[in-house]
């Protein structure tokens, strides 16, 4: 626990959290679209990132997805990561975060996102706390109450995640768990 480091302002903004939005594009992944010769779409995801997002859940925080894309290989992600709230192909983002927020029986000041680019705007600014990669849109870190050192689909989730667990008392007893797992 010692290598987080994040200031308390921070994680006291962050402390009430119980639904976490992100982004795909630029958030879980790095931003590129892969095609191949036949046209499929390929995405590369994190290890890292996926597990933030279980221990999210462990945690009773529900991670939840927006984005404007849908494919096989994204679908094929979030199931196999136990994700089901997730709207797929969705370009007009907060009418699909106040629906989710309505259904899950949260509001506003209970949710925070992660987001890299203009489409995440709407929701970054309505939520609690907002955060981006470190190579997100100038306009999006501009108003993040956290910017990741890491970039998107290096890590930037993973880095949300944890600074979530700590700021909602998670994390400590997280890493304690995993410890013993491996005893």
């Amino acid at each position: 626990m010692a290598a987080l480091k994040f200031r308390p302002e921070t994680l006291l903004a962050a402390q009430d959290i119980r639904v976490a939005f992100f982004d795909i594009d630029g958030v879980l992944t790095d931003g590129g679209i892969y095609f191949t010769e036949h046209g499929e779409t390929l995405k590369r995801f994190s290890i890292l990132d996926g597990l933030g997002l279980k221990l999210l859940r462990s945690a009773g925080i529900t991670p939840a997805v927006i984005t404007g894309r849908d494919s096989k290989p994204l679908r094929a992600r979030l199931e196999a990561l136990g994700i089901d709230q997730v709207r797929y192909g969705t370009e007009d983002k907060l009418p699909a975060a106040e629906a989710m927020l309505a259904a899950l029986g949260f509001d506003w000041s209970q949710a925070a996102a992660i987001g890299d680019d203009w489409p995440d705007l709407p929701v970054l600014g309505r939520v609690a706390f907002a955060a981006a990669p470190a190579n997100a849109h100038a306009e999006v870190r501009a108003i993040a109450r956290h910017v990741t050192t890491a970039r998107g689909g290096e890590g930037a989730a993973r880095e949300f995640c944890d600074l979530l667990l700590l700021a909602g008392g998670h994390y400590g007893r997280l890493l304690e768990q995993a410890r013993g797992a491996r005893a």
